[in-house]
């Protein structure tokens, strides 16, 4: 058994049965709190792998949350690497692949996940920025523009690095906690802020999943990126008050908090929040 490092939620191991490798995947304490469900999860990575994209879930202990699914022998996908045209577009086809696919159990919106989490946190004295009332707002802004997805998409939401594992020319996509139907630009910004892309890489992975880039869908992402950096800091300060990772989950928090503030700033912000209605 070899433990797997690049976790900051669960434990995960790789065990070798016979000469089949598996993850088991062991779930972090009260990462309920996180919104996580796991049989959501299960059915979502089920759904992921009909669709190609996620490597089969071969057991599942409901009692407990533990995953065991096939080991990919691939490797992450380097930093630079992510910001190459070719490697957007296969991300850009993965993505696709599963929003077009087997429907989702359950629903998510970046907004709601914001308050529910504050919910939980600020009473337990989690760290939250002096300028916090002040960031709700914008959320709302944010929220009033963008509207309900139409349709709701089967999504990811929470495309950070780690979660690609990379196999020859395939691309896989792993950690199906947070799927559910949502918002496919929030798949799309998420992906885009986690690995800071620029403007024409962001053009390329908008071409590549719709054919085109129009004025709208910049605008959706580029909202949808700066939601994303909130949501992160708050399921920083639920992990706060629940994990016992030694992680630095404040700094954390503190990072996308000012990630999230910083794009606020942004002169094009305007703009974005017109196009996007």
């Amino acid at each position: 058994m070899e433990t797997l490092t690049g976790g900051i939620t669960n434990v995960n191991y790789k065990v070798n049965v016979g000469d089949q490798p598996y993850v088991v995947r062991i779930p972090g304490e009260d990462s309920g709190r996180l919104g996580i469900d796991r049989p959501r999860e299960h059915a979502c990575h089920a759904a992921a792998h009909q669709a190609g994209v996620a490597p089969e879930a071969v057991a599942f202990f409901e009692d407990t949350g533990i995953l065991v699914t096939r080991f990919i022998p691939g490797t992450e996908v380097p930093a630079d690497e992510m910001h190459q045209p070719s490697m957007l577009r296969r991300v850009a086809e993965a993505v696709r692949r599963y929003h077009m696919g087997p429907a989702f159990p359950g629903t998510f919106s970046a907004f709601q996940t914001v308050r529910d989490y504050l919910a939980w946190s600020a009473p337990r004295g989690a760290p939250l920025p002096e300028r916090f009332d002040w960031m709700l707002a914008q959320a709302n802004r944010l929220e009033f523009a963008l509207g309900p997805p139409d349709p709701p998409r089967p999504c990811h939401n929470d495309l950070l690095r780690a979660n690609f594992i990379a196999d020859g020319d395939r691309v896989w996509i792993i950690d199906w906690e947070y799927a559910a139907m949502g918002d496919l630009f929030f798949d799309l910004g998420n992906f885009a802020v986690h690995h800071q892309l620029t403007d024409e890489e962001e053009t390329v992975l908008l071409q590549a999943y719709f054919g085109h880039a129009t004025p709208t869908t910049v605008a959706r992402l580029k909202l949808m990126k700066i939601i994303s950096d909130l949501r992160e800091a708050m399921w920083a300060m639920v992990q706060v008050t629940v994990s016992h990772l030694d992680y630095d989950f404040v700094g954390y928090g503190r990072k996308h908090f000012d990630r999230y503030e910083a794009q606020l700033r942004d002169p094009g912000v305007p703009a974005w929040l017109e196009e996007s209605r």
